[in-house]
């Protein structure tokens, strides 16, 4: 079976954050580190190089595969900043229509700049996505 790539490291976060060269975006990255913390309690941790996450549960797949994985997490990338996430069904359409200028795919939210999202429809999609993958991993509770 594969080692997981992306596990807590110790790398500090401010560091991380501060070696991003475009500005707004090392600055959209300090807001959405607050707004993630604030709204979740969860202290950030570097998972990898380069996503910061926050909280964490574990995962076992029926292929046997398994790992740990942070509960909520972003990560500046150059072209957009990625927010990961985990919705039902249900309720990603209702949410992301409402989020702002942004695109996505199954489980990444890419913004370019925050000014462009309502960040309290963001707030809703992280702690729902907390939700919905303690439920489905319910030992991590």
């Amino acid at each position: 079976m594969a080692k997981n790539k992306t596990t807590e490291t110790q790398s500090s976060v401010t560091d991380f954050i501060n070696a991003v060269e475009n500005e707004v975006k090392k600055s959209d990255a300090f807001e959405l580190l607050k707004i993630i913390q604030e709204a979740t309690d969860f202290e950030p941790k570097m998972w990898g190089p380069s996503i910061i996450g926050f909280g964490s549960y574990h995962y076992k797949y029926d292929s046997g595969h398994e790992g740990d994985a942070p509960l909520a997490g972003f990560s500046p990338r150059k072209t957009a900043m990625t927010v990961y996430f985990y919705l039902p069904e249900e309720k990603r359409e209702e949410l992301l229509s409402k989020l702002g200028k942004h695109t996505s795919s199954k489980a990444c939210i890419y913004i370019k700049k925050l000014a462009d999202i309502d960040i309290e429809i963001l707030k809703k999609i992280i702690l729902l996505s907390i939700e919905y993958t303690q439920n489905l991993y319910p030992q991590n509770k």
